[in-house]
């Protein structure tokens, strides 16, 4: 998994954690390969375990908000991070693709892309 080093704060942490967390469990079922891919973004972005259960505390409206204001490259490696976490048990499950799309839209990822060509 290749996250540059973005020195995201404690906060943008919760939120990405929230994300990846919702991606995990959206398809219902929790593979090996989604928790090893989970423990190597747990050392790439530097985040303990206990951090999972803090990042279901927050709401999601709330968690949204926290990736919508960060920094575009933030938001690419964010992107990357969820479809790389979603794609971690072999292939990437119909309830997890949407649910990425809806993270992308809502933080405005393509919106910014599309506007920076």
């Amino acid at each position: 998994m290749k996250i540059p080093n973005l020195g995201f704060s404690l906060v943008e942490k919760f939120a990405i954690v929230q994300a990846v967390d919702a991606v995990i469990v959206a398809d219902g079922k929790i593979h090996k390969g989604e928790i090893n891919a989970l423990s190597q973004l747990m050392r790439r972005i530097d985040f303990e375990t206990n951090f999972i259960l803090q990042a279901r505390n927050m709401s999601l409206d709330q968690g949204r908000a926290i990736l919508s204001e960060m920094s575009y490259q933030k938001k690419k490696a964010i992107v990357n991070i969820l479809e790389e976490i979603a794609m971690s048990d072999g292939f990437i499950h119909e309830k997890e693709s949407t649910l990425i799309t809806s993270i992308i839209n809502h933080i405005g990822i393509r919106t910014e892309a599309r506007a920076a060509k």
